[in-house]
């Protein structure tokens, strides 16, 4: 039935042309809302999403006009259709130009506002539709999506729906994190969620020399330097539609900043030797292995590219901070190193996974993997034996005890982030909550709870 759990708002000034509505459209299985004018649909659209809106145009305090140009339709992802008794086609089209999606005048019968709410219907699934197959389309490109990201802990979990949300976004982004902790990775489940159909490109800025890097990301015109006999095209050409990741963005040589800055302001390029400009519509992406903002404070990056880049933030949480993933990653390379080298996969015991909770892993998932892999390479045993991992991470001798529980291991991570937040701040309990994103009434409490001197 068309309208089946559809959520519609009502707007018009006559009370009576509501109630029919609402009778009429209740009947085709729409939710309904009122608004009698437009300062109450938006208070309706501050508490509520609506999937299609029906508004009269002529109405008092605030009209239909009024109302689309006050509300972000784009923003909203409904659809709306304006009625009026007083229509002419110059209203008609300045609906179309604010935003609305179809014009109905008044009076009108039961059958048109339900084949025209249809239509809409028709609109908004051909919508959805698009976007779930350009986003299948994307993880067919990857090979990769969200889903393939080994995790349990809650900072990743946070992370990975921070993730979801800013997808769909065109909007610069800029993940932090140590080396080893998979921000390619990241990068790519951005890409496979964006519903992008170009290409995912990734190029390492601090690989190359500054000539070579300006050729590799703008592209360059035939004769533009020694050597070059034809032209060609840049990364940022190439990943048309797609997403380009700068990693290892705090090492971009400050001649080319300028240059990165204006892709990012403008949407356009310049080859090396060009004398014209070209629009390019690639994502970009950038890592930091190193604190970025450490680097504008140096003076070896600039301010107002790192606020550029930034506008999404994505920090991720070295892997001693969420030591809940250490078991589940350990299983999954074990799992696919074994499957390459076509051999059983060993039984890695409790006091296994100990050994690898209670190290601190400078090096991070990277390093977890390679070590797992020269660990494979000498063992014949059903049972994995690990080979010396060194001295242990500070507060994690007592972290586990083999106890694989994901409360207690939550509790005592709880902990170890409170006793940090107290040592950074010298004990200062108000800064320390601060730090923690608690209030200070909740950090006494656990301070009283772990019993923290």
């Amino acid at each position: 039935m068309v309208g089946k759990h559809r959520n519609l708002l009502i707007i018009d000034d006559e009370a009576s042309m509501r109630h029919m509505l609402r009778l009429v459209l209740e009947e085709q299985g729409y939710r309904i809302t009122e608004a009698a004018n437009g300062v109450e649909a938006l208070a309706q659209l501050r508490k509520e999403k609506f999937d299609l809106i029906l508004s009269d145009i002529r109405m008092p305090d605030m009209d239909g006009l009024t109302f689309l140009k006050h509300s972000d339709v784009a923003a909203l992802e409904t659809t709306i259709i304006m009625m009026s008794a007083y229509g002419s086609i110059d209203t008609a089209l300045e609906c179309i130009k604010c935003g609305a999606y179809d014009y109905i005048s008044k009076p009108f019968k039961h059958d048109e506002v339900i084949l025209t709410l249809r239509k809409a219907e028709e609109r908004l699934y051909l919508q959805h539709e698009n976007v779930s197959l350009k986003q299948a389309l994307s993880r067919c490109h990857t090979g990769f999506s969200i889903a393939d990201i080994i995790h349990v802990s809650p900072q990743m979990k946070v992370l990975l729906d921070q993730v979801s949300k800013v997808a769909a976004s065109d909007s610069p982004v800029l993940i932090k994190g140590e080396t080893g902790t998979g921000k390619e990775l990241i990068a790519r489940a951005l890409h496979s969620e964006s519903g992008r159909i170009g290409e995912f490109l990734a190029i390492n800025c601090s690989a190359l020399t500054s000539g070579l890097l300006e050729s590799e990301l703008f592209g360059h015109v035939k004769g533009a330097f020694t050597g070059a006999d034809r032209e060609k095209q840049g990364l940022f050409a190439i990943a048309a539609n797609g997403t380009l990741l700068l990693d290892e963005i705090a090492d971009l040589p400050l001649e080319l900043q300028p240059k990165l800055l204006r892709v990012l302001q403008e949407g356009e390029i310049r080859k090396v030797g060009a004398t014209r400009t070209e629009k390019v519509s690639a994502r970009v992406v950038a890592a930091a292995g190193r604190d970025l903002w450490e680097a504008v404070q140096a003076g070896q990056f600039r301010s107002d590219l790192y606020y550029r880049l930034a506008v999404v933030d994505l920090h991720i949480p070295p892997l001693r901070e969420r030591i809940e993933d250490i078991p589940p990653l350990a299983q999954h390379f074990l799992q696919r190193i074994c499957a390459r080298d076509h051999r059983p996969v060993p039984l890695l015991t409790e006091t296994a996974i100990g050994q690898l909770c209670r190290y601190s892993w400078a090096g991070n998932i990277r390093e977890l993997e390679n070590y797992l892999e020269k660990a494979l390479i000498f063992n014949s045993e059903d049972e994995l034996a690990l080979p010396p991992l060194g001295p242990v991470s500070p507060h994690r001798e007592e972290l586990l005890d083999g106890n694989l529980s994901l409360k207690i291991a939550a509790r005592r991570l709880e902990e170890e982030y409170i006793r940090q937040a107290l040592e950074r701040t010298n004990g200062n309990r108000t800064q320390a909550a601060q730090l923690l994103e608690i209030s200070l009434r909740a950090l006494m409490y656990k301070i009283k709870d772990y019993d923290i001197d």
